[in-house]
Order: structure tokens, then sequence, then C-alpha cells
């Protein structure tokens, strides 16, 4: 049963996975945004602050959830 509830807590924390990715990408694309027109740089980083805060919320969801899983069903 131990290892069901591991394997369970494994895959809730695997959306940290995408959200590190998805947090990468974002990073990436405003920094090419940021070269090609340097005088929106401050809407530019407003915006990725907020897909960055929201990306990390999943994260965190998922870290939460595992936690709930491994003390839940102990």
């Amino acid at each position: 049963m131990s290892t069901l509830i591991a394997l369970g807590a494994g895959i809730a924390v695997l959306g940290a996975l995408g959200a590190g990715i998805g947090i990468g990408i974002a990073t990436g694309k405003a920094a090419e945004a940021i070269a090609r027109q340097p005088e929106a740089e401050s809407k530019i980083n407003k915006t990725l602050i907020l897909g960055c805060a929201l990306a990390e919320a999943t994260a965190i969801y998922g870290f939460v959830i595992a936690l709930m899983i491994i003390v839940m069903l102990k």
C-alpha cells in the first residue's frame, strides 16, 4: 500500500515539471520580446511576472496534493 501512496504522490508532483518548462519558455520569449522592443520592457515584465506566478501556483497545488495523499492515506 505504501508503494501506491508514493506512486500517487510522485504523479501529483509531476505538475511541477510542466510549470518549470512553462516558466522557462515564458522567460525566453519575454527576453526575445524585450530585445525586439526595449521601450515595452515594463509592460512585458508585468505580464511575465503574472504568468510565472500562475504557473508556479499550479506546481504548488500539485505539491500540496502530494502531501495530502501521503498524510491522509497513511
